[in-house]
């Protein structure tokens, strides 16, 4: 059987119908034969805890989703590879066979910044088609999101600088790369050095040269000479694989000077970036080359950026790796995928998951979730609606979602924006595709929008989002039936 290259796996035009955990397909058997395949159901997708010292997540991986559910297909590879399991009978192998999603879509959109317990995706369809996508429609939106929401950070940190993502070589494989590098540059990176991810996206990628340059040539002037004769423009000179401020910086001074019409440019990649920024930023100054651009790398992360700004590092361009592509502080966001509504007799009857652990517990039915603004366009929170709520406007009562005898009230409304919009409906897309820009546009406009106390780097102030007084009247009522 021939495997599919990675970049067509990635942007979901074949192979991907094995994608998914077992379980998925014992159920989808299952509800074949018990009789359910025409059930219509409701997820939702959200996640319960917000990564660690963090105000928010940013969404991302949506696009990746559609590009699924468009051509999910189980070929006659993957129809015989499920026969030989010996688990699935006939009649379930014939409808994978025949099988293309007939589901519909309400998503935030990417590049939103939302918060726990929030639907950031509703879908809506028969139960086998909503139980066969859940494992796909995780791994894409919890990873992307928590990519695009750490570069978020970084860039916060970074306080306006350029921030690389150089992250491919600590990726988990190559997948995790690919769609690492669409996160961060969502998050805010302006280029990435994989240069698949920017080919498959359109993205700007970025590099300079590593030790091994240097150390190939006989001394490190001659390195730098030739590094510069062969790409002159945007050329980046790796200063310390030998003695920064004594070899490095020095000998590209003295190329940089003997080439007047480049813009002079040093990485540094070891010892304190703080002192030796400074040094090598004051000799470019009195070598009449006060504008160099200075990279720093060297296990980056937004703590340690934030520190070397405080200390007055004079580096300008930050490029981050390990950190970044893995979200090293936060590893995993626990996004989940819940069951919240069964159609009956054309009605929506709200389902509800409970746990020995009461934040786990879920809310019931299809739910709204509606931002309310300000006069200046600021968020003031969010609130879950049910379907048939109006808009609020200027005061609003809403609940705590685990407290339920906990009220609060926004006052100061102007505006209230509906954020699930329909992306997918009946089988194919029904928005616009963004490009990945825009998308990062708007991620950058959505969270320039929140006051400063939500987006801090520790100890952020909680955003609000409660339950309308409606939704948690229906909430109690199902908790109620339940233990009577």
């Amino acid at each position: 059987m021939k495997t599919p290259d990675i970049a067509r796996r990635w942007i979901g035009r074949e192979g991907l119908g094995l994608l998914t955990d077992f379980y998925e397909l014992t159920m989808l058997s299952g509800y074949l034969k018990h009789g359910l395949a025409e059930q219509q159901v409701a997820f939702e997708y959200f996640f319960r805890t917000l990564p660690a010292h963090n105000g928010f997540v940013l969404t991302a991986g949506l696009e990746q989703l559609l590009d699924y559910l468009e051509h999910l297909r189980f070929t006659p590879e993957d129809l015989a590879y499920l026969e030989s399991l010996k688990v699935f009978d006939q009649p379930t192998l014939d409808y994978l066979s025949a099988f293309r999603p007939d589901i519909n879509v309400w998503a935030i959109p990417e590049g939103t910044p939302v918060f726990p317990h929030e639907p950031i995706i509703r879908l809506t369809g028969p139960l086998p088609h909503l139980q066969l996508v859940e494992t796909f429609l995780l791994n894409s939106l919890n990873y992307q999101s928590l990519i695009a929401t750490k570069t978020a950070r970084i860039c916060a940190a970074a306080q306006g600088d350029p921030v690389l993502e150089f992250g491919l070589r600590r990726a988990q494989g190559p997948d995790g790369g690919l769609i690492g590098s669409r996160g961060a540059f969502i998050g805010g990176a302006v280029a990435t050095s994989n240069v698949l991810a920017g080919r498959l996206f359109n993205l700007p990628v970025k590099g300079t040269h590593a030790h091994s340059w240097v150390m190939s040539f006989s001394t490190e002037k001659a390195a730098f000479e030739a590094f510069v004769e062969s790409f002159p423009q945007g050329c980046v000179l790796l200063v310390d694989t030998y003695d920064t401020l004594k070899s490095g910086v020095p000998n590209a001074i003295a190329v940089f000077k003997e080439r007047p019409h480049l813009a002079p440019a040093i990485r540094i990649d070891s010892g304190d970036l703080a002192r030796l920024s400074k040094a090598a930023h004051r000799l470019f100054a009195q070598a009449g080359m006060p504008n160099v651009r200075i990279v720093g790398t060297n296990d980056l992360d937004e703590d340690l950026i934030a520190d070397l700004k405080r200390q007055g590092a004079k580096i300008n361009t930050w490029a981050v790796g390990t950190h970044l592509i893995t979200s090293k502080d936060h590893p995993a966001l626990d996004g989940v995928y819940k069951l919240v509504a069964i159609e009956k007799d054309g009605v929506w009857s709200p389902r509800i998951k409970l746990s020995a652990n009461p934040e786990k517990a879920t809310d019931p039915g299809l739910k709204r979730p509606i931002r309310c603004f300000d006069q200046d366009h600021h968020p003031l929170g969010d609130i879950l609606l049910t379907e048939q709520e109006p808009l609020p406007a200027d005061v609003v009562a809403a609940i705590d979602r685990l407290f339920l005898h906990q009220k609060r009230k926004l006052s100061g409304i102007a505006q209230a924006e509906e954020l699930l919009v329909p992306v997918y409906q009946a089988g194919r897309r029904v928005s616009p595709r963004p490009s990945l820009p825009q998308i990062r546009q708007h991620a950058q406009t959505s969270l320039a929008a929140f006051p400063e106390e939500y987006l801090r780097l520790r100890n952020p102030e909680i955003y609000w989002l409660g339950l309308s007084l409606e939704l948690a009247k229906l909430k109690n009522t199902v908790l109620r039936d339940l233990n009577e």
